[in-house]
């Protein structure tokens, strides 16, 4: 009789955890915890300050994010947060926040980040942290911005510069670099198709994309990634961590914020289906960024299972600067594992504050 009462609140207990996961989803989500002051605004742009639990660093790091995501991702779970272990391994850390971009924002272009918003926040970041130079991390698209920015504004104030998950050479990225490849070379063979495409023909209104949509598709290229952690759940509704962290991972992925059209023109047009990269530079607009003007240490990583920016796409990039200080890692996860899965936070973490601290002044 005991037995058979053990099993009915069990499930009872499963069940209740269930509905509160549907229903009430919110009240589980743990992101976002660590207190920070914001130091500096630039229209949207809010600049995060997490100061170091005892600073013993003059640089500070600064966390750059891509577009589309919520800064969730930088500070996900108490226990598991990039922003408060790095403060806590004594650097001042900042986090540029770009804001809830929305539709009205569809002219913007990476040109509006890398030559006027990171300079500006840089500035005042380096004014706050009393240090003129700082450590500049970017992920997935963020670090296409500050790759662009470190190699394109001189003086850039950029010691560490730490690139993860960057396109660099497009095509070599497993099955969707070699479609991008296909497509590339079907435009080039229409004058008119190329100029439209290519040279801005195409309306900003149209290659807008929506957070809603933008959270589609995120999960529809990793669908395998979107299943399993279902099928955790619901395998573990007893789980009370996994109950928490399944609700505050699905509440950073189902809101996304929009991806301007002129930025969906240079990612996609320029960066994917060009791939000019590879070659070591850039065009936009009239001004031509090469890579060769990077002269900083560097740290470049890829995920070891990242199937939307492969390693072999990321690699590239430790050949095509002038730092005589690059170190290339492989990380443990996806495109998103990467920066917020316990493995990373294990093994990746502490080697970038090793790097770190190797790089860096210390007070």
């Amino acid at each position: 009789m005991a037995r058979v009462m053990t099993k009915f609140q069990d499930r009872k207990s499963k069940l209740k955890n269930l509905t509160t996961r549907i229903f009430n989803g919110k009240s589980l989500v743990l992101s976002q915890s660590t207190p920070y002051e914001i130091i500096a605004e630039h229209n949207q742009t809010k600049v995060r300050f997490y100061a170091a639990a005892e600073k013993k660093f003059k640089e500070p790091l600064v966390f750059t994010a891509p577009l589309a995501i919520n800064m969730a991702i930088y500070d996900l779970y108490p226990y598991r947060s990039l922003v408060k272990y790095f403060s806590e391994q004594g650097f001042d850390v900042y986090l540029i926040d770009w804001g809830k971009l929305n539709y009205s924002d569809r002219f913007l272009n990476f040109l509006n980040f890398v030559d006027e918003s990171i300079p500006f926040c840089i500035d005042k970041i380096r004014e706050h942290a009393k240090s003129d130079q700082i450590s500049l991390h970017g992920w997935s698209m963020a670090g296409i911005f500050v790759l662009l920015y470190t190699a394109f504004k001189q003086p850039n104030y950029v010691k560490n510069l730490i690139v993860l998950a960057s396109p660099i050479d497009s095509y070599a990225s497993g099955g969707i670099g070699k479609l991008y490849k296909k497509i590339n070379n079907l435009i080039i063979k229409s004058p008119k198709l190329k100029n439209t495409l290519y040279k801005g023909g195409l309306p900003k209104n149209l290659i807008h994309t929506t957070g809603l949509m933008n959270a589609i598709g995120f999960k529809v290229l990793d669908p395998k990634g979107w299943y399993e952690g279902h099928k955790q759940l619901l395998l573990n509704l007893d789980d009370k961590e996994l109950l928490h962290e399944h609700a505050t991972l699905g509440n950073f992925l189902n809101h996304m914020v929009d991806y301007p059209g002129g930025v969906n023109q240079d990612m996609l047009f320029n960066v994917w289906l060009q791939n000019p990269l590879k070659n070591g530079s850039i065009q936009l607009s009239n001004h031509k960024i090469e890579l060769k003007n990077i002269n900083c240490s560097m740290m470049i990583g890829a995920g070891k299972g990242d199937q939307m920016v492969t390693a072999d796409s990321v690699k590239p990039l430790s050949e095509l600067t002038n730092s005589q200080d690059v170190t290339f890692t492989l990380i443990p996860g996806g495109h998103l594992g990467l920066m917020s899965s316990q493995k990373s936070a294990d093994e990746f973490w502490p080697t970038l504050a090793q790097w770190l601290e190797l790089r860096s002044t210390k007070i």
